[in-house]
């Protein structure tokens, strides 16, 4: 990904900021996620054909994750190993979610179309996350 298209979605040309809002978008994205498997687990379940108490547990961990995730955001230069763990657990959800969609998961065909596209959007963070950091790493 080229400076000038991470200047662009980050809407700044300074990388420590790139940094600071994807992991703010990120932790917003996930959070709203989060609190709806949260609130909402029994009717999502059925939706998307996934055991209610596996998306309530899935709710519980997005939140707690995303709280995590805000807090680094809200540094005024995130460390890079928090950073980095944060690109690391978004690429392991990711891979996972494709994974338990054929491994052990039977779900809906809503559920056939939200896990692959929240996967995406995940991986899609990890990336963003990480060429941000690199972009940062070379102004040093």
């Amino acid at each position: 990904m080229s400076q000038a298209l991470l200047t662009g979605l980050a809407r700044t040309s300074r990388p420590q900021s790139a940094i600071r809002r994807f992991l703010a978008l990120d932790a917003v994205v996930t959070g709203a996620n989060g609190l709806a498997y949260l609130t909402a687990s029994g009717p999502l379940g059925e939706l998307l054909g996934i055991d209610a108490a596996l998306l309530l547990e899935l709710g519980v961990f997005l939140t707690a994750y995303a709280a995590g995730v805000a807090w680094l955001a809200s540094r005024p230069q995130p460390p890079a190993l928090g950073v980095k763990l944060v690109i690391d657990l978004n690429a392991l959800w990711a891979v996972l979610s494709v994974v338990a969609l054929f491994a052990w998961l039977e779900p809906t065909t809503a559920g056939l179309l939200w896990t692959p596209m929240q996967a995406a959007t995940v991986a899609g963070f990890a990336l963003l996350q990480w060429t941000a950091l690199r972009a940062v790493a070379a102004t040093r």
